[in-house]
């Protein structure tokens, strides 16, 4: 793994397609305020010990940090700050090879969250603080959607006496059916549930963000990253080749790479070609976020290549 520079805190764009999206072992619900594994807010985890970070999931959100020799973990007085309404297990990128292979970690750090036993990719590299607490406070804002509102006191259990986060509205119906979907693996659900509601309000962005990422885990799931790759190199001339990868680019956060292979390819291509490119751009800006820097270039560089 080589080491990052800050890649851009975004939990729109945080999609994670490892094997960790349906975990090996069933994590009963835990309701808040239910205890937690034992051990401090801050903990080490490895490979052997990622169960217990799972089960925690469940009762109050956690941050994975992936750190390596070269980069020291870096969260632990960040995580601390929220008072217990965060967690943060601590990997080794370098030692603990199973779990860098589920979150897809090609780089040091790497953050991710778990909630509810459901991981998110959030970023790579180490962006400023203030961009770091926004990411965090939208994960505490998906936890609670989630009723994961526990809170973590220095003993570490999840106390029912300690204060929860405000309940937010809860989702609308075809969002709430749709993210319950993709918590239990059912991809084409969700697709049909986004779509519906895509259809009753064409003006709903989350709607049609979360299409674009669940259409995405759709195309990608039960691929090995390796087939993809090999394949692609056979087939340097091969659309379909091109966009399972930039698929697989998008899905680690290698939005630049993404974007770069299929602009590059866009002007080799014959109208039917440029239709299919530039309609998984427009997927794919969805999932970075409009206003991601990265974004706003590729959709700036498409639009001249358009016109």
């Amino acid at each position: 793994m080589t080491n990052a520079q800050a890649g851009g805190a975004n939990l729109r764009g945080a999609v994670d397609l490892s094997s960790l999206v349906r975990p090996p072992a069933t994590v009963g619900a835990t309701t808040a305020g239910a205890p937690a594994p034992s051990g401090s807010v801050v903990r080490e985890a490895t490979d052997a010990t990622f169960t217990e970070v799972l089960e925690l999931s469940n009762s109050v959100p956690v941050i994975v940090e992936f750190y390596g020799a070269a980069i020291a973990a870096s969260l632990a007085a960040l995580v601390t700050s929220y008072g217990g309404r965060l967690a943060l297990a601590q990997v080794d990128g370098e030692t603990n090879p199973q779990l860098a292979q589920a979150f897809q970690v090609q780089q040091v750090p790497t953050i991710a969250a778990i909630i509810g036993g459901r991981p998110l990719q959030l970023f790579a590299g180490l962006p400023p603080e203030a961009e770091i607490r926004a990411v965090f406070d939208q994960v505490l804002q998906a936890a609670n959607q989630s009723g994961v509102t526990g809170v973590l006191p220095a003993s570490a259990e999840v106390t029912a006496d300690a204060p929860a986060e405000p309940v937010e509205e809860p989702l609308a119906p075809h969002h709430q059916e749709a993210y319950d979907a993709i918590a239990s693996g059912d991809f084409a659900a969700a697709v049909a549930e986004y779509t519906l509601a895509i259809a009753q309000n064409p003006r709903d962005h989350l709607a049609v963000a979360g299409l674009a990422q669940v259409s995405l885990l759709q195309r990608l799931d039960g691929t090995v990253p390796a087939d993809l790759r090999a394949t692609a190199a056979a087939n340097p001339g091969s659309i379909t080749a091109h966009l399972a990868v930039a698929d697989l680019e998008v899905s680690g956060g290698q939005f630049d790479e993404a974007f770069g292979r299929l602009l590059d390819l866009f002007v080799t291509l014959d109208q039917q070609g440029k239709d299919a490119v530039r309609t998984r751009l427009l997927d794919y800006f969805e999932i970075g976020g409009p206003e991601e820097a990265r974004v706003v270039s590729a959709r700036r560089r498409l639009t001249g290549l358009l016109y």
